[in-house]
Protein backbone atom coordinates (compact mmCIF):
# COMPACT_ATOMS: atom_id res chain seq x y z
CA UNK A 1 0.00 0.00 0.00
CA UNK A 2 1.55 3.30 -1.12
CA UNK A 3 1.35 6.45 0.96
CA UNK A 4 1.89 10.01 -0.24
CA UNK A 5 2.31 13.35 1.48
CA UNK A 6 0.62 16.33 -0.14
CA UNK A 7 2.52 19.39 1.06
CA UNK A 8 0.67 22.67 0.67
CA UNK A 9 2.95 25.59 -0.18
CA UNK A 10 0.55 27.93 -1.95
CA UNK A 11 -0.14 30.31 0.93
CA UNK A 12 0.50 34.04 1.09
CA UNK A 13 1.54 34.66 4.70
CA UNK A 14 -1.14 37.32 5.23
CA UNK A 15 -2.14 36.21 8.71
CA UNK A 16 1.49 36.09 9.78
CA UNK A 17 2.17 39.49 8.13
CA UNK A 18 5.44 38.05 6.86
CA UNK A 19 5.40 40.04 3.63
CA UNK A 20 5.88 36.82 1.68
CA UNK A 21 4.85 33.19 1.64
CA UNK A 22 5.84 31.95 5.10
CA UNK A 23 7.22 28.68 3.75
CA UNK A 24 10.14 30.72 2.38
CA UNK A 25 11.14 32.13 5.76
CA UNK A 26 14.46 30.72 6.91
CA UNK A 27 15.13 28.49 9.88
CA UNK A 28 18.67 27.37 10.71
CA UNK A 29 19.94 28.26 7.25
CA UNK A 30 17.15 26.56 5.29
CA UNK A 31 13.67 27.61 4.29
CA UNK A 32 10.77 26.29 6.33
CA UNK A 33 9.60 24.39 3.25
CA UNK A 34 12.93 22.59 2.90
CA UNK A 35 12.71 21.41 6.52
CA UNK A 36 9.13 20.23 5.96
CA UNK A 37 9.92 18.29 2.80
CA UNK A 38 13.02 16.76 4.39
CA UNK A 39 10.92 15.33 7.23
CA UNK A 40 8.78 13.39 4.76
CA UNK A 41 11.75 12.53 2.54
CA UNK A 42 13.41 10.82 5.51
CA UNK A 43 10.28 8.97 6.63
CA UNK A 44 10.28 5.25 5.93
CA UNK A 45 6.47 5.39 5.90
CA UNK A 46 6.18 7.84 3.00
CA UNK A 47 6.50 6.65 -0.60
CA UNK A 48 5.86 9.90 -2.45
CA UNK A 49 5.69 13.66 -1.97
CA UNK A 50 3.55 16.08 -3.97
CA UNK A 51 4.11 19.82 -3.68
CA UNK A 52 1.22 22.21 -4.30
CA UNK A 53 2.42 25.74 -5.10
CA UNK A 54 1.27 29.12 -6.36
CA UNK A 55 1.63 29.56 -10.11
CA UNK A 56 3.98 32.51 -9.59
CA UNK A 57 6.23 30.45 -7.30
CA UNK A 58 6.18 27.08 -9.05
CA UNK A 59 9.52 27.52 -10.82
CA UNK A 60 11.19 28.73 -7.63
CA UNK A 61 9.85 25.79 -5.60
CA UNK A 62 11.05 23.30 -8.22
CA UNK A 63 14.48 24.89 -8.02
CA UNK A 64 14.50 25.04 -4.21
CA UNK A 65 13.15 21.49 -3.78
CA UNK A 66 14.50 19.60 -6.83
CA UNK A 67 13.63 15.99 -7.54
CA UNK A 68 17.34 15.35 -8.00
CA UNK A 69 17.80 15.97 -4.27
CA UNK A 70 14.44 14.76 -2.95
CA UNK A 71 13.80 11.57 -4.87
CA UNK A 72 10.38 10.90 -3.30
CA UNK A 73 8.89 13.90 -5.07
CA UNK A 74 6.14 12.77 -7.43
CA UNK A 75 5.71 16.20 -8.94
CA UNK A 76 4.63 19.79 -8.48
CA UNK A 77 1.16 21.14 -9.17
CA UNK A 78 -0.53 24.52 -8.99
CA UNK A 79 -2.94 25.25 -6.17
CA UNK A 80 -6.05 27.40 -6.06
CA UNK A 81 -7.25 30.59 -4.41
CA UNK A 82 -8.03 29.00 -1.04
CA UNK A 83 -6.43 26.14 0.88
CA UNK A 84 -9.41 23.95 0.08
CA UNK A 85 -8.91 24.53 -3.66
CA UNK A 86 -5.23 23.63 -3.35
CA UNK A 87 -5.99 20.37 -1.54
CA UNK A 88 -8.42 19.34 -4.27
CA UNK A 89 -5.83 20.16 -6.93
CA UNK A 90 -3.34 17.95 -5.12
CA UNK A 91 -5.75 15.06 -4.62
CA UNK A 92 -6.75 15.08 -8.28
CA UNK A 93 -3.12 15.27 -9.43
CA UNK A 94 -1.99 12.44 -7.16
CA UNK A 95 -1.69 9.10 -9.01
CA UNK A 96 -4.30 6.55 -7.97
CA UNK A 97 -1.54 4.13 -6.98
CA UNK A 98 -1.17 6.14 -3.78
CA UNK A 99 -4.00 4.79 -1.64
CA UNK A 100 -3.27 6.77 1.52
CA UNK A 101 -2.54 10.47 1.78
CA UNK A 102 -1.22 12.79 4.47
CA UNK A 103 -2.25 16.39 3.81
CA UNK A 104 0.25 18.72 5.45
CA UNK A 105 0.83 22.46 5.61
CA UNK A 106 4.25 23.35 4.26
CA UNK A 107 4.73 25.93 7.02
CA UNK A 108 4.77 23.21 9.70
CA UNK A 109 8.35 21.88 9.63
CA UNK A 110 8.38 19.94 12.91
CA UNK A 111 6.44 16.84 11.88
CA UNK A 112 8.08 13.72 13.30
CA UNK A 113 8.35 10.10 12.20
CA UNK A 114 6.66 9.10 15.45
CA UNK A 115 3.65 11.28 14.67
CA UNK A 116 3.38 9.99 11.10
CA UNK A 117 3.50 6.43 12.40
CA UNK A 118 0.89 7.15 15.07
CA UNK A 119 -1.54 8.69 12.59
CA UNK A 120 -1.19 6.01 9.93
CA UNK A 121 -1.66 3.24 12.49
CA UNK A 122 -5.12 4.62 13.39
CA UNK A 123 -6.37 5.39 9.88
CA UNK A 124 -8.84 3.15 8.03
CA UNK A 125 -10.75 3.50 4.75
CA UNK A 126 -13.79 4.47 6.84
CA UNK A 127 -12.09 6.92 9.23
CA UNK A 128 -9.54 9.68 8.84
CA UNK A 129 -7.04 10.69 11.51
CA UNK A 130 -5.69 14.17 12.25
CA UNK A 131 -3.06 15.63 14.54
CA UNK A 132 -4.03 18.01 17.30
CA UNK A 133 -3.32 19.20 20.83
CA UNK A 134 -5.75 19.75 23.72
CA UNK A 135 -6.85 23.35 24.19
CA UNK A 136 -5.39 24.96 27.30
CA UNK A 137 -7.25 28.27 27.23
CA UNK A 138 -10.85 28.84 28.27
CA UNK A 139 -12.97 29.22 25.13
CA UNK A 140 -16.21 31.21 24.91
CA UNK A 141 -18.89 30.88 22.25
CA UNK A 142 -20.41 34.29 21.59
CA UNK A 143 -23.19 35.70 19.43
CA UNK A 144 -22.96 38.44 16.80
CA UNK A 145 -23.16 41.10 19.52
CA UNK A 146 -20.28 39.60 21.49
CA UNK A 147 -22.48 38.21 24.24
CA UNK A 148 -21.26 34.95 25.75
CA UNK A 149 -23.57 32.06 24.94
CA UNK A 150 -21.60 29.10 26.23
CA UNK A 151 -18.30 28.03 27.79
CA UNK A 152 -17.49 24.61 26.29
CA UNK A 153 -15.60 22.17 28.49
CA UNK A 154 -11.90 22.28 27.62
CA UNK A 155 -11.75 18.49 27.81
CA UNK A 156 -13.79 18.40 24.60
CA UNK A 157 -11.77 20.99 22.66
CA UNK A 158 -8.71 20.37 20.54
CA UNK A 159 -6.51 22.68 18.49
CA UNK A 160 -6.17 21.00 15.12
CA UNK A 161 -2.89 20.70 13.25
CA UNK A 162 -1.55 18.71 10.31
CA UNK A 163 -0.90 16.11 8.98
CA UNK A 164 -4.50 15.18 8.32
CA UNK A 165 -4.61 11.63 6.98
CA UNK A 166 -7.16 9.79 4.87
CA UNK A 167 -7.56 7.11 2.27
CA UNK A 168 -7.29 9.04 -0.97
CA UNK A 169 -10.50 7.78 -2.56
CA UNK A 170 -12.60 8.70 0.49
CA UNK A 171 -11.30 12.23 0.99
CA UNK A 172 -11.22 12.96 -2.75
CA UNK A 173 -14.93 12.15 -2.98
CA UNK A 174 -15.63 14.49 -0.06
CA UNK A 175 -13.65 17.31 -1.66
CA UNK A 176 -15.33 16.87 -5.03
CA UNK A 177 -18.75 16.98 -3.38
CA UNK A 178 -17.75 20.09 -1.45
CA UNK A 179 -16.72 21.80 -4.69
CA UNK A 180 -20.01 20.88 -6.35
CA UNK A 181 -22.01 22.10 -3.34
CA UNK A 182 -20.01 25.27 -2.75
CA UNK A 183 -19.20 24.11 0.79
CA UNK A 184 -16.21 25.97 2.26
CA UNK A 185 -14.03 24.76 5.13
CA UNK A 186 -10.70 25.63 6.69
CA UNK A 187 -9.31 22.13 7.10
CA UNK A 188 -9.61 18.66 5.61
CA UNK A 189 -11.41 17.17 8.59
CA UNK A 190 -14.25 19.68 8.22
CA UNK A 191 -14.78 18.58 4.62
CA UNK A 192 -14.77 14.93 5.70
CA UNK A 193 -17.23 15.61 8.53
CA UNK A 194 -19.61 17.43 6.19
CA UNK A 195 -19.95 14.34 4.02
CA UNK A 196 -20.15 11.69 6.70
CA UNK A 197 -16.53 10.52 6.87
CA UNK A 198 -15.61 10.10 10.55
CA UNK A 199 -12.40 11.68 11.80
CA UNK A 200 -10.33 10.83 14.85
CA UNK A 201 -7.90 13.19 16.60
CA UNK A 202 -4.54 11.91 17.81
CA UNK A 203 -2.36 14.05 20.05
CA UNK A 204 0.64 15.48 18.26
CA UNK A 205 3.96 14.25 19.63
CA UNK A 206 6.76 16.60 20.54
CA UNK A 207 10.31 16.24 19.30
Amino acid sequence: MKTAAIILAAGSGKRMQAGKNKVFLTLQGKTVLEHTVQAFQESALIDGILLVTKDTEAAWVAQLIPQSKYDKIIGYTIGGKERQDSVLCGLEYLPAAYERVLIHDGARPFVTEALIEKLLAQMTPECGVIAGVPVKDTIKRVDAQGMVQETPARSQLWQVQTPQCFYRAAILECYQRAQADGFAATDDASVAEQYGLPVKVEEALRR
